[in-house]
């Protein structure tokens, strides 16, 4: 009985209509004569937002029509572009645009992760869209350096390091994460032999005046540290991938490879892969080779003199998905042999036909005490196959 009594009680009380406030001040919600005046500090705060913008944009057409930039900030000049002329792109369309335009650095494979080049050359060939330019900063991201006040010349940093690369607009940068632009140390840099504690030796025509381009000694290296060792050339490349197996206690190391051959590699896997082949365990047993291992370092069987290993144009390679270090059975034959690595052989014959431009050589080679069988691809510019024994 008390239960339905408290229970009738508290019914009451929320369905009684409460007393009327005792003053304004007790009042809930705005009364007409204050809704008035907030709708007339409103309306004119919004008039003077609109009349200061009018007139930023105003003064900002004014003086690109003059040919005087420096009135109004890049800020305003861009909004007032955007909002006065139909045809102006957005800061993001200028940014995807200008990412686009770097597709042809990515190669053929469309995997190339990283450019070589000379410090301070053009980075490309077009231009990046107008209003648009190329800044980089370096591997630890402590320093940002301006690609310079022309656009059209897109150069990059005139000194060596691994550059991160970003396309500007105005004020706004948006980083290209999956691309560097790599800028070498001059081979000038190369005392008796040595840069630093490293050494390279002597490439075979270093003294000769005249000869084959393609066997010239490199005209710089790039500087690999402990820390930038891992930056990506590519999908499945990275600069580690390619150095050579020696002076493991010395760093920096120094590293000539031709993106060229990285994209060839890279080309390789795709057909593999269309083909049904794993190729996430691929390895580089050999990549680039200084001309004093390619001597005498490790086993010097089967190395040709001038090796296209000391040129930065050859790799040997390898498929290991299971982590054994050897190559994988890739033909199913339930054997790993010679015939496996002549599945990489007709791979690159295929890319060949369809990429003329990086025709090269192409070796097999059986398994030996150190190693299992591997295949050797280069892009030495004519078309050259082999069956080999020892190193390629």
């Amino acid at each position: 009985m008390n239960a339905t009594t408290e229970i009738f009680r508290t019914t009451i009380e929320i369905l009684q209509i409460p007393e009327p406030p005792a003053s304004r001040w007790h009042r809930a919600g705005m009364g007409k004569r204050g809704e008035r005046v907030f709708n007339a500090a409103s309306g004119f705060l919004v008039l003077l937002f609109v009349a200061g913008w009018s007139w930023s944009i105003a003064q900002a057409s004014i003086a690109r029509e003059e040919g005087d930039p420096t009135e109004v900030s890049e800020v305003t000049s861009l909004i007032s572009t955007a909002l006065t002329d139909p045809d102006a792109p957005s800061v993001a369309y200028l940014a995807n645009a200008a990412v686009e335009a770097l597709t042809p650095l990515r190669g053929s494979s469309g995997k190339l992760q990283a450019r070589v080049q000379q410090a301070g050359a053009r980075v490309m060939r077009a231009p990046l869209p107008s209003g648009t330019d190329l800044t980089f900063a370096d591997s630890a991201l402590s320093a940002r350096v301006a690609a310079g006040t022309d656009s059209a010349s897109l150069a990059a940093p005139g000194r060596a390091g691994i550059w991160q690369l970003a396309v500007k607009v105005g004020t706004a940068i948006k980083p290209i994460t999956d691309f560097n632009v790599i800028t070498l140390t001059p081979f000038s840099a190369k005392r008796g032999g040595r840069i630093g504690l490293y050494y390279l030796g002597i490439w075979p025509t270093e003294r000769a005046r005249s000869g084959r381009d393609d066997y010239r000694p490199p005209s710089g290296f790039i500087e690999v540290t402990r820390e930038n060792q891992h930056t990506r050339l590519s999908e499945h490349f990275r600069l580690r991938d390619f150095l050579t197996h020696d002076q493991e206690g010395v760093w920096p190391k120094y590293l000539v490879v031709d993106t060229k051959l990285v994209d060839k590699l890279e080309l390789v896997l795709s057909d593999l892969e269309s083909r049904g082949v794993r190729v996430a365990g691929v390895k580089v047993m050999s990549g680039f080779r200084t001309p004093q291992y390619n001597r005498g370092g490790g086993n010097p069987r089967g190395r040709a003199a001038l090796s296209r290993h000391m040129f930065g144009d050859a790799a040997d390679i390898f498929i290991d998905n299971n982590g054994d270090g050897n190559m994988d059975d890739l033909n199913g034959d339930r054997r790993v042999n010679i015939r496996d690595a002549q599945v990489l052989q007709a791979a690159v014959d295929r890319v060949e036909r369809e990429h003329p431009a990086l025709v090269g050589g192409c070796g097999v080679y059986v398994a030996s005490e150190g190693h299992g069988p591997f295949t050797h691809i280069d892009t030495r510019g004519f078309r050259a196959r082999w069956v080999g024994r020892g190193d390629g």
